[in-house]
């Protein structure tokens, strides 16, 4: 009998994952149409929980409001810290403010910077990944935790195994990211699990003006267009 309702459970759950196709082709739809009218955008990621008027926060808005005035629109997660940093930089230029909104039960809310028309919810991670990729012509990348670092390292692969066109990728902040650039030279590098080339797919910056100085020479011969 207990085996009997386990298949009974296992076969309802697979009938409801099929049914979740279409509210995840509902996000792609939506996000697809969207994102495909709003120009050429640079992405902000960073921690959430990085507070107001602190040295990487303030430095999330003159960098993106930088990155604005260069005629770049921004793109953030859409939630606090330097997600809203970001948009408000944006703002503050005049410039686009795009928010990725994802449902989560802790640290994720609005905030008001982004554009009334330029705001996307989202229930499926993957899903706003996607947007951010295909849609970036850069990732700018803060302090910040471990789903920075995961938005950080699916952009670096897909770069490297050729499944998007190269983009700039920049690490704002040297002293935050030593530690890591360190151990990927040190350990991945030395150890052959990364070729010498792949560290080129990686960019350093302390300031705005570098951060925009990498973006527009990137692009100064180069179209700007979705990514895949």
């Amino acid at each position: 009998m207990r085996k009997e309702k386990h298949h009974k459970g296992w076969n309802e759950i697979k009938t409801n994952d099929s049914w979740a196709i279409f509210k995840i082709m509902g996000e792609f739809v939506n996000g697809f149409e969207k994102m495909s009218k709003i120009g050429p955008c640079v992405s902000i990621f960073g921690s959430a929980r990085t507070k107001e008027n602190t040295k990487y926060y303030d430095l999330a808005v003159s960098t993106a409001k930088s990155i604005a005035e260069a005629g770049y629109g921004v793109i953030t997660g859409g939630g606090p810290g330097i997600m809203e940093a970001g948009n408000r930089g944006a703002h503050a230029a005049g410039g686009t403010s795009v928010g990725l909104n994802i449902d989560l039960p802790f640290e994720q809310h609005d905030n008001p910077y982004i554009d009334s028309d330029k705001s996307l919810d989202f229930d499926y991670f993957f899903v706003r990944k996607v947007m951010f990729v295909k849609y970036s012509q850069g990732f700018v990348v803060m302090p910040g935790g471990f789903g920075t670092l995961d938005e950080l390292f699916e952009a670096i692969t897909l770069i490297q195994t050729h499944k998007i066109e190269t983009f700039p990728i920049i690490l704002v902040g040297s002293e935050f990211w030593k530690g890591l650039i360190d151990w990927i030279k040190g350990t991945m590098l030395a150890q052959g699990n990364i070729s010498p080339k792949d560290l080129d797919l990686i960019k350093i910056a302390d300031s705005e003006e570098e951060v925009v100085s990498i973006l527009d020479a990137f692009y100064k011969e180069k179209a700007l267009s979705p990514n895949f």
